[in-house]
């Protein structure tokens, strides 16, 4: 189980006083990367227009724009919703830029309440995201929006 405690305290650490949000994002992407097993993807698409687009990130290569309302990614966009979703094959809509994704978790990043892009974390293990992952990373993701 992540210590999201920690996790946060180091996000933290990382950003505060920092006033590069690409830089931040970037830092934070890696941190997430390091710090959570079973992970095959970790990072953030900012929103332009009625689009989200590629932003800092882990892994493999990924889809460079994603609409609004599409996918998960677009739909937590959209709604201004945390979206956990243990089996991405079941989403309708769900966008396959990796095809070894099995589940996802995605927070909406906001700036005096509207969303301005998203923290994304895909696994290739189906059900990889809990509760727990979701308050945790909900919690990541508001001392982010401090930073970018």
């Amino acid at each position: 189980m992540t210590d999201y405690q920690t996790l946060n305290a180091q996000l933290q650490a990382l950003t505060e006083g920092i006033p590069h949000p690409i830089a931040n994002l970037a830092n934070a992407a890696a941190l997430l990367w390091h710090s959570l097993p079973e992970l095959n993807w970790a990072g953030f698409y900012l929103l332009e227009g009625d689009k989200l687009v590629l932003g800092p990130f882990q892994g493999k290569t990924a889809c460079i724009e994603i609409p609004l309302g599409r996918g998960v990614c677009g739909t937590a966009a959209r709604e201004n919703k945390t979206q956990l979703v243990a089996d991405v094959h079941c989403f309708r809509g769900h966008i396959a830029c990796d095809s070894a994704s099995n589940s996802e978790l995605v927070v909406p990043l906001r700036k005096n309440g509207a969303v301005v892009g998203v923290l994304d974390l895909d696994s290739p293990v189906k059900n990889r995201f809990t509760e727990a992952d979701r308050l945790g990373l909900e919690a990541f993701a508001a001392i982010l929006e401090q930073a970018i």
